[in-house]
């Protein structure tokens, strides 16, 4: 098992920057890992992943502008997230799904607290 713990959310102006951090209690390279956003009213949408090998896959709405990476010696994922925009407001979450040898097991069954961006226009 493992636990997230996510942080660096807050308020900024349409065009800012935030960096999200996600802190594992446990090896993230024994985990495959994700960003999850989820507005009031809205459902909740996977915003980025990162295979073992570093790839990463985007959510549309989000490419050019984010980008997710992970540092295994810190046991911590990052999303880096630039040119907000007003409707990237929303509670973040990151989540882990379980890891085995080269497959990433289907769904995510950890999952941080999140942490709330707001951007206004």
């Amino acid at each position: 098992e493992v636990q997230l713990v996510e942080s660096g959310g807050g308020s900024v102006q349409s065009g800012g920057s935030l960096k999200l951090s996600c802190a594992a209690s446990g090896d993230t390279t024994s985990y495959c890992m994700g960003w999850f956003r989820q507005a009031p009213g809205s459902k909740q949408q996977e915003v980025a992943d990162i295979d073992f090998d570093g790839s990463a896959i985007y959510a549309e709405s989000v490419k050019g502008r984010f980008t997710i990476s992970q540092d295994n010696a810190k046991d911590t994922l990052y999303l880096q997230m630039n040119d907000l925009k007003p409707e990237d407001t929303a509670m973040y979450y990151c989540a882990a799904k379980v890891r085995i040898g080269d497959r990433c097991l289907d769904g995510y069954v950890y999952w941080g607290q999140g942490t709330q961006v707001t951007v206004s226009s």
